[in-house]
């Protein structure tokens, strides 16, 4: 992606049911690069884990039951349901265009994606790209548990699982949208990362994540997009910037010092490139006691003092995306729109600035 100086995007979910309302929001405020709207108000089909994890439902590997779902591990027929879930990834792995499919996301569960392609040749003049969004393994792998109610991201061939089913669902989505004729951005959520360093993790290591959201980014790459790795809580950034992404994506309102542990690292990913997007609006009701003008003096005292550590200013404001601190899926409409508006005049101020 070439330098976005400030242009704006979304992080993924909105507070609506109704689709046409979600992605109309998305053109007018976003119209540089939209993203298709995650509608977890819906249902649990549109559920941020299980929305791109539904080819597990259907080898029987995950069974679900309500609103839960859990892997299949202590069903007596466990080894013939995990190889039709190889002999599924395999074939899409070797071209099979009809076995990717079945890695994508139906229009039961992503709705807003489906009514954001149909609108899109409509709204894509001033567009320099699409974007797409994806949960990530670790957040995946600690939201489905086994069937002993262990989480699977601790079992090594459920991890691989959820992995590869991840990485084909973003290839799938990175074509899909790509249909668009734009350039497709694809970010891998992740707040899942934020449980590295606790006790309570501590078997989870640095290489497992690192190697995990480098299979997604290769992924992404391989499908011809762009890979970007979003978190929204205080993270151990270095393994986010080994993974290998173009863009990484943070809350900058809430978190932007987690970043400072981390300069010759970030100046070593701008240095060949790298994009920051920096969620500066803040997705609460914090939203309301602020305007344009003191967001984007936020934004501006949080280049300087990563300017103060050595990391060019002008290389900041060139290689910067602004965006929402998160998603925005349990606000009110309300907030929705407004929280919108502001990224949109931040990211003019930012590009006029």
């Amino acid at each position: 992606m070439r330098q976005p100086c400030g242009l704006a995007t979304g992080i993924g979910s909105l507070p609506f049911v109704e689709p046409a309302e979600a992605v109309e929001l998305v053109y007018r405020y976003l119209p540089s690069i939209p993203h298709w709207p995650q509608l977890p108000r819906r249902g649990t089909e549109e559920g941020f884990i299980l929305q791109f994890l539904l080819p597990l439902l259907e080898t029987g590997v995950l069974l679900r039951k309500d609103e839960k779902a859990h892997f299949a591990t202590d069903a007596p027929d466990w080894p013939e349901r995990l190889a039709a879930f190889y002999e599924l990834y395999l074939a899409a792995q070797e071209g099979d265009e009809a076995a990717l499919a079945r890695f994508g996301t139906p229009r039961e569960a992503a709705v807003g994606l489906y009514t954001f392609l149909e609108k899109a040749q409509r709204h894509l003049e001033q567009a320099v790209a699409v974007k797409g969004q994806v949960v990530g393994p670790v957040t995946a792998g600690f939201g489905l548990p086994d069937a002993n109610r262990r989480p699977a991201y601790y079992d090594e061939q459920l991890r691989e699982v959820i992995v590869k089913t991840l990485a084909l669902n973003a290839r799938w989505q990175v074509k899909t949208l790509a249909a668009t004729g734009k350039p497709v951005l694809l970010f891998v959520d992740e707040p899942g990362v934020s449980i590295y360093g606790q006790s309570s993790y501590i078997t989870v290591t640095r290489e497992m994540i690192v190697n995990d959201l480098a299979e997604l980014v290769q992924a992404i790459g391989d499908g011809g997009g762009t890979a970007g790795i979003h978190s929204c809580a205080a993270v151990d950034w270095s393994i986010l910037l080994e993974a290998g992404p173009a863009i990484v994506s943070f809350d900058a309102y809430n978190y932007f010092s987690s970043l400072l542990p981390y300069c010759n690292q970030l100046a070593a990913f701008l240095t060949n490139g790298g994009i920051l997007a920096w969620g500066i609006v803040p997705t609460s009701e914090g939203v309301l006691d602020e305007e344009v003008a003191s967001l984007v003096r936020r934004l501006e005292s949080q280049w300087e003092e990563l300017a103060d550590r050595g990391i060019q200013r002008d290389m900041l404001r060139r290689q910067c995306l602004v965006t929402p601190s998160c998603g925005l899926g349990l606000l009110t409409g309300d907030l929705a729109y407004r929280i919108y508006a502001l990224t949109a005049e931040v990211a003019a101020a930012v590009r006029e600035g």
